[in-house]
């Protein structure tokens, strides 16, 4: 029998599987227990491998209609443009005839789907598709004409309860940015952080009560605020240079939460669940939010040099939580978000953390 694969095969097998074994080198050599020739095929690159079987992982999970969204923008900044079109013409499968996108699950969420509108608009512009051109104008028509929203016009999460959520930064105004509605967004920003910061320790409540006139959840709880900065973060990059004044606004906002977070930083390098709350869980997510916001800053040049090591050494503590599989263990996990687990937004976080950081390799090169 031929001990030895021809050498046209044994490339083929190595592009076929390697990247799904995470093989870091390959070498042939030219007879059986002879010296090993030069490597045919260049080791791959342990961040690139890390990379793509948290991507892998995530695209292997089940998800509901912000994960949905939250999947497609982390390929999105990636530069992955078919994996983003693919979960774009997915999310408009699932859009309901008032224009949410995305609701594969119950009938009341308001600013989860709008989280998918960018990837939407990206996927109508590269494929020159006229519905999903007109699937994000729904969407979007939605969030101007039949949201329903306090007495001040801030949109309120659900439909079956008058609530603001800080998750609701994320979903929903970096998707007016994108659309064009930047004076929209920034009303919508102003508006859910007067009802959810908390003056004493400047970070972000989770849920206030609007019919209560009180919190619902007074918690300060670590992903939410990662949802505040990475939203904000991503309207800022939206905004056009002529809305200088907006643009200093946001920069002031977001460092504010970022110093403000960084305060409750465990010498593992993660953060409690509740920032302020030692007896929660330590968790992995924020952690990644807040190293791509940091990253984005950099590079934006919105945030000083001196908070890379800072980026630097949070995305080694969230390295430090990945498994073989490419699982980010330890984050907020589903289903129900209370305990340490797994979760979609867990692993996309970690892709927008490492887009951020590319970027901002590149720019510094």
């Amino acid at each position: 029998m031929n001990t030895f694969l021809h050498r046209r095969q044994f490339l083929r097998n190595v592009a076929l599987s390697g990247s799904a074994l995470g093989l870091s080198s390959l070498v042939l050599g030219t007879e059986m227990g002879g010296p090993p020739a030069a490597p045919l095929v260049a080791a791959p690159d342990a961040d690139a491998v890390r990379l793509g079987k948290v991507r892998n992982a995530m695209l292997a999970m089940q998800r509901r209609v912000w994960e949905q969204g939250t999947a497609a923008q982390a390929l999105l900044e990636l530069g992955e443009t078919d994996w983003v079109v693919l979960l774009a013409k997915d999310a408009v499968v699932n859009q309901l005839s008032d224009g949410r996108l995305g609701l594969n699950e119950g009938n009341t969420a308001v600013c989860d789907p709008a989280v998918n509108g960018e990837p939407v608009l990206f996927a109508a512009k590269v494929t020159g598709d006229p519905s999903l051109q007109k699937a994000a104008e729904r969407m979007l028509d939605f969030l101007l004409q039949k949201a329903h929203r306090t007495g001040s016009g801030i949109i309120y999460h659900t439909l079956s309860e008058n609530r603001i959520w800080v998750d609701g930064l994320y979903m929903m105004p970096p998707f007016l940015a994108a659309a064009g509605q930047h004076a929209e967004a920034m009303k919508q920003i102003a508006g859910f952080r007067k009802a959810l910061r908390d003056p004493d320790t400047k970070l972000y409540s989770h849920i206030w009560d609007e019919d209560k006139q009180a919190f619902e959840r007074k918690a300060l709880w670590a992903g939410g605020n990662g949802w505040a900065m990475a939203g904000m973060t991503r309207v800022l990059r939206s905004l056009p240079a002529s809305m200088a004044a907006e643009r200093a606004q946001l920069v002031e906002w977001i460092r504010e939460l970022v110093d403000a977070s960084l305060a409750w930083r465990r010498a593992s390098g993660l953060f409690h669940d509740v920032l302020n709350d030692p007896s929660t869980f330590e968790e992995t997510n924020f952690a990644q939010m807040l190293a791509y916001t940091l990253y984005r800053g950099v590079a934006g040049g919105w945030m000083p040099r001196s908070y890379l090591p800072t980026a630097e050494s949070l995305r080694a503590a969230a390295i430090g939580k990945v498994d073989a599989f490419g699982i980010v263990q330890g984050v907020c996990g589903a289903p129900f978000f209370n305990s340490s687990g797994t979760s979609t937004e867990g692993q996309a976080f970690y892709l927008l953390m490492e887009a951020a950081r590319r970027d901002w390799q590149a720019k510094a090169a």
